[in-house]
């Protein structure tokens, strides 16, 4: 521990208490000069348990503190890496208090894409004695050529939220980014802050990286913060107050999002008491629609209700970031946006619409509420259809049982090497030899071989086999004074590449304008659907659309209450692995006759109807129902192992069908199941099913699914994008994602007709495989798969588990959401009925 009478122990103690266990240990670690992760709940002192550590080394240091006030600003000592730029401006205040409150020479600024243009320059010539930043400015930063000379004095590498960038490219992003800080500085200490995560192991791992004489992990230490206080969950349900059983959910079928605005009440009852509630959605479609209907229902709310999501304007959501830290906010509806720690103090309580999806998501949004020691974090369930109530239930045992998801690192993505190679060569050059080693020592890299690294080098040297006849991809150059050392081929090379550096991808996007105002953008596959005069929700307005050009849609302000809803692409979050399995033990206690929380009881309605006309899925058998309606015949199978597994699994069947037999076959998935309708029935053996459901053979079949539905394609233009093939333009100029999508499909073309080894080829394949069909997961739920007992039942009409399904495949295939909802409301209404007068009979 620092002395007793340390000018930084008196401020802390002052103004929070006595510091906690872990954060003096935390200030002993780095004073020791070790390295290390903190893992410790929302709001319990994370940040200070990092920054006191350097506050304290260099006031050790300079113990005069009368000599303080006449020292020039110290230079570089702290880097603050954050994974979101709203995280920035917040960070930067709380690391600034105890700094000004002790009067020191230190500055602490921060460095985004938003910062302005002269603080940048400025910086660029000397560093502030803390930068908090982000990867892509990280990498920005390392991209120029006095990269060594600005950092040399580094002391400390901060990476905040470093949960939320494992797994993810801009986390091997930051792996590579302190692998070159490291090179600059073998002494610099770096130290992580995650929250709920459950490889935190593997997690520390992956932030040390390698050391280079053992090839092993490097030492370092993993400290834990207090236990939290837990968490509460409560779940509305139709019929009951919140916490209270209501007369059960009355649809037995449930589809897609018909509860949630049934709850609006419900939810307007929980709103009026709290000061201040994040209202969370798993959909930026969902929190359009809920701010508009909560907006309606309390007009008297003028002002204190709000919308914040990745794709409204950067202005406006500072705008709502800024209200919720003042507590001006009665109410603000968001998505993930919100989910990091922004410490929003006021907030009283958290409201999630929709299933959780995951054990850690839940967790982190009730920790925004009760955001400090020992208060017990709080969260409202609003289920959307009947079995999301199910979903919640599940998700309190998992969350009580601390069963929470891990977050596996990648594995050598070479898209992130090929535009890191890039960088360093901007930023001073390298030597091949030595960067080779320097790429293994971080985590996501350490096998990396020797034959990836010459392709690499190969591919920005030369464009690689097939582009090498272009002088345009000769980014890299080798120095002929110096053999084995390359830098950047020129300085134009050099500005382009800082253009595109960064490794977020997103999906075709449109500015909306209205008038003059940006109110933010949406997906252009929407926009496509839409003409002149229609209506949408967007931005909380109700807008006509008045042209489209140029990747702007101009909007005005319309008329009436109700409009479309843009729905973006990847708000189809899967169940986690172990939500799912905490589903499956609450269908097992069913079948037991176990009901015995509310949200069971609400919905022992529908799963003794299930028991009834088919059955409950049971541990160790895979259920399959035939049931035949006007559409054909449908074949439901119930593994109940997640969106993405069963995204796989159904492009396996349809592939393994389709060469059995003449077939046309359309597959629809959602987290319970998968259905497979087909003009003729299936065979209805056991033996059928377990030979197309065979974990023989997967990774051949599923590359043959890969090549013939394009997925592999799409993968590339993302890879192609980060690893500077082609380029998303200049500031102030929008290029078209489809001329992207276009330059794109040309490599692949190109790569696949004359370059089939092309490694880049291989990854996008491999992406596929391992994120859209998770063939790791697919391939171990195949042979728990082979191991239970099929169990086929041919039930007279659809059944609870089996609409859902049913549902959402007329969902695809109607443009019209009106038509749609008409649709499913009068069968549901239909099988209700049926579900009154009698039980058929399960042949």
């Amino acid at each position: 521990m620092p002395p007793p009478g340390s000018p930084f122990l008196d401020w802390f103690r002052g103004a929070l208490g006595e510091p906690a266990a872990f954060q003096k240990e935390a200030w002993e670690r780095q004073l020791a000069g070790a390295s290390g992760l903190i893992h410790a709940p929302t709001g319990t002192g994370k940040t200070l348990s990092v920054w006191g550590g350097p506050l304290l080394r260099w006031i050790q240091q300079h113990p005069d503190r009368d000599a303080w006030a006449s020292m020039d600003p110290v230079g570089p000592r702290v880097l603050w890496i954050t994974p979101l730029r709203a995280l920035a401006v917040d960070t930067r205040e709380n690391l600034r208090r105890p700094v000004e409150a002790l009067g020191l020479p230190w500055t602490v600024q921060e460095r985004t894409s938003d910062t302005p243009q002269a603080l940048r320059q400025k910086q660029r010539k000397k560093l502030p004695t803390c930068l908090v930043t982000t990867p892509e400015s990280l990498s920005v930063l390392l991209s120029y050529a006095n990269a060594e000379e600005a950092f040399r004095g580094l002391e400390t590498i901060v990476v905040d939220e470093w949960h939320e960038l494992l797994s993810t490219k801009r986390g091997t992003q930051t792996e590579l980014g302190l692998a070159r800080l490291r090179t600059f500085n073998p002494a610099v200490q770096t130290w992580g802050l995650s929250a709920t995560l459950g490889n935190l192991g593997e997690a520390k791992d992956c932030l040390l990286g390698v050391d280079p004489p053992t090839r092993r992990a490097r030492e370092g230490c993993r400290l834990a913060g207090p236990e939290d206080a837990g968490f509460e969950l409560t779940t509305l349900l139709p019929g009951g107050s919140k916490g209270e059983v209501g007369d059960g959910v009355a649809n037995r079928f449930p589809w897609s999002g018909h509860l949630g605005i049934v709850l609006l009440d419900a939810v307007l009852d929980a709103l009026e008491p709290a000061a201040s509630t994040l209202l969370f959605t798993n959909t930026r479609s969902q929190s359009e629609i809920w701010y508009a209907r909560i907006c309606e229902a309390r007009p008297q709310w003028l002002g204190k209700v709000a919308l914040h999501h990745g794709s409204i304007d950067r202005e406006t959501r500072n705008a709502v970031e800024e209200m919720l830290r003042s507590g001006e906010l009665k109410v603000c509806v968001c998505t993930s946006s919100l989910d990091l720690g922004v410490d929003f103090s006021p907030v009283e309580q958290v409201i999630q619409v929709a299933s959780p999806k995951g054990v850690a998501r839940m967790l982190q949004r009730a920790g925004r509420s009760g955001h400090q020691p020992g208060v017990k974090s709080r969260i409202i369930g609003v289920p959307t259809n009947a079995l999301e109530v199910l979903d919640f239930a599940a998700a309190r045992d998992a969350g009580n049982a601390r069963e929470i998801e891990s977050r596996v690192p990648l594995d050598r993505p070479l898209d992130v090497a090929v535009q890191h190679l890039v960088t360093v060569a901007a930023g001073g050059g390298f030597d091949a030899e030595a960067m080779k080693e320097e790429l293994r020592t971080a985590w996501s890299y350490r096998h990396l071989t020797d034959e990836e690294f010459g392709w690499c080098l190969d591919f920005v040297v030369r464009g690689g086999e097939s582009l090498r006849a272009y002088p345009r991809f000769e980014r890299v150059v080798e120095d002929p004074d110096r053999p084995g050392f390359y830098g950047v081929g020129g300085q134009k090379v050099a500005r382009d590449h800082r253009m595109g550096i960064g490794t977020i991808t997103s999906n075709a996007m449109i500015s909306v304008l209205m008038g003059s105002k940006r109110l933010g953008t949406v997906e252009e596959n929407f926009v496509g659907f839409l003409k002149p005069g229609d209506r949408f929700v967007f931005a909380g307005h109700l807008v006509q659309l008045v042209s489209v050009r140029q990747m702007v849609a101009k909007v005005k302000r319309a008329s009436g209450s109700r409009g479309n809803v843009p729905r973006w692409a990847g708000g189809r979050s899967p169940l986690s692995t172990q939500l799912a399995a905490a589903v499956r033990r609450r269908l097992d206690a069913a079948v037991a006759g176990v009901y015995d929380n509310a949200e069971m009881r609400a919905i022992e309605p529908l799963l003794r109807l299930q028991e009834d006309w088919s059955r409950i899925p049971r541990s160790g058998e895979l259920l399959i129902e035939k049931v035949r309606t006007r559409d054909g015949h449908h074949h439901f199978l119930f593994p109940l192992l997640g969106r993405l597994v069963h995204e796989g699994l159904g492009a396996l069947l349809a592939l393994r069908l389709t060469r059995a037999m003449p077939l046309t076959v359309v597959v629809t998935v959602n987290d319970y199941g998968v259905e497979v309708l087909t003009d003729d029935p299936l065979p209805h053996e056991v033996g059928f099913w377990a030979e197309v459901l065979s974990p023989e053979n997967l990774l051949e079949d599923l590359l043959a699914c890969v090549d013939t539905g394009q997925l592999a394609r799409r993968q590339f233009r993302d890879i192609a994008r980060i690893a500077g093939l082609i380029q998303t333009g200049y500031p102030g100029e929008n290029r078209a994602t489809k001329h992207l999508q276009a330059s794109s499909e040309l490599f692949f073309d190109v790569f696949t007709d004359f370059d089939p080894d092309n490694l880049l080829l291989t990854q996008a394949k491999r992406e596929v495989l391992e994120r859209q069909l998770e063939v790791a997961r697919l391939r171990a739920s195949l042979e728990s798969l082979a191991a239970d007992e099929i169990v086929c039942v041919c039930p007279d009409r659809l059944t609870p588990l089996g609409f859902p399904l049913f549902a959402e495949r007329l969902r695809e295939q109607h443009q019209s959401s009106q038509t749609w909802e008409e649709r499913i409301t009068r069968m549901a209404a239909e099988l209700e009925a049926a579900a009154d007068r009698h039980r058929p009979r399960v042949k």
